[in-house]
């Protein structure tokens, strides 16, 4: 399958590039920052970092770097103030390429019409740049990855949302209106549910490799902070799953339905919105939320022993 890549490294994002470097089966043509975990200029710099550690050099294009209706927003708390929890180290040797992150997206698809894979794994502003600047965006590319959003549970930034929907829900409203042929919703849905523990990590700091020793610094962080929010050894892998899915999308179960994003709401801003009620709708008032648009796949049950087995063989090298 062949990638491009929207990301905020950020911890997690950099887990899911070391993934996908690690699949024969996977090829990242190209990578762009977006303001998320950090701001879109570092996370550009350790997108160039943890692809110079795997051996690939794909270009990397700085995106947006703010929300399209919002101040920026970036998650330092989580992450560290380098984004890798403090293990970012010297600057990268490559640079990144002219032009930015939603431009390239739509260079490369109407490039390659029908063959490349979008996987977003921050805010969604850059994919929703690069809608507005090509409408026929939709049916350019093979199909979209999105980790982002809370549907059916609470959310982690707010009750309602997840980080990368509230870091800017008027893009990701547009992206789920914009019509692609296949999006796909990897929400805290899924992603809550693939969360590895003492006995995962404990084996994993065991390995050594240039690789899994760059892993085990970022998890030492990652688990630090989950530590404290659930009082056990544990981090959940938010953007790695993500990135299996984008792969194999036997590894979840899903549920089709039209999404929208809250937009107004004085609580609830950046919460996923749709009619959830399981009898037919005849038997309701009719609601607004979804209606009109194409189904979303999201992401419902997942394997979750496979997916941490698969997870562990990328990050030991």
């Amino acid at each position: 399958m062949r990638l491009i890549l929207d990301t905020d490294p950020g911890v997690d994002d950099a887990l899911a590039i070391m993934y996908l470097a690690a699949q024969e089966d996977a090829e990242i043509v190209a990578v762009g920052s977006v303001h998320g975990n950090v701001a879109a200029s570092v996370g550009a710099l350790n997108a160039l970092r943890v692809l110079e550690l795997v051996g690939l050099n794909p270009p990397v294009a700085v995106g947006a770097a703010r929300p399209l209706a919002q101040p920026l927003q970036t998650a330092e708390f989580v992450h560290g103030q380098d984004g890798l929890g403090g293990h970012a180290g010297p600057l990268p040797k490559g640079s990144t390429v002219a032009g930015s992150a939603a431009e390239q997206i739509v260079r490369l698809a109407r490039e390659n019409p029908g063959e490349l894979t979008l996987l977003a794994l921050g805010p969604l502003t850059n994919v929703a740049l690069a809608v507005l600047l090509e409408p026929d965006l939709p049916n350019l590319l093979r199909s979209v990855v999105v980790m982002g959003g809370a549907v059916t549970v609470p959310g982690n930034i707010t009750p309602y949302a997840d980080a990368n929907f509230f870091h800017d829900p008027e893009a990701a409203d547009l992206v789920l209106g914009a019509g692609f042929t296949e999006l796909i919703l990897v929400a805290l849905d899924a992603t809550e549910q693939a969360r590895v523990g003492t006995d995962w990590l404990s084996a994993l700091a065991e390995v050594r490799g240039p690789r899994a020793d760059f892993a085990n610094k970022l998890l030492d962080h990652y688990g630090q902070f989950y530590s404290n929010m659930f009082g056990e050894h544990s981090c959940t892998l938010h953007d790695p799953l993500a990135a299996a899915i984008a792969l194999d999308q036997k590894l979840a179960t899903y549920r089709t339905m039209p999404l929208g994003v809250e937009l107004t709401g004085t609580h609830t801003r950046g919460q996923v919105v749709s009619d959830l009620r399981s009898i037919s709708s005849d038997a309701y008032i009719s609601t607004n939320a979804g209606t009109g648009r194409v189904p979303v796949k999201v992401a419902d049950t997942v394997d979750v022993p496979t997916f941490r087995d698969l997870m562990f063989k990328s990050l030991k090298g």
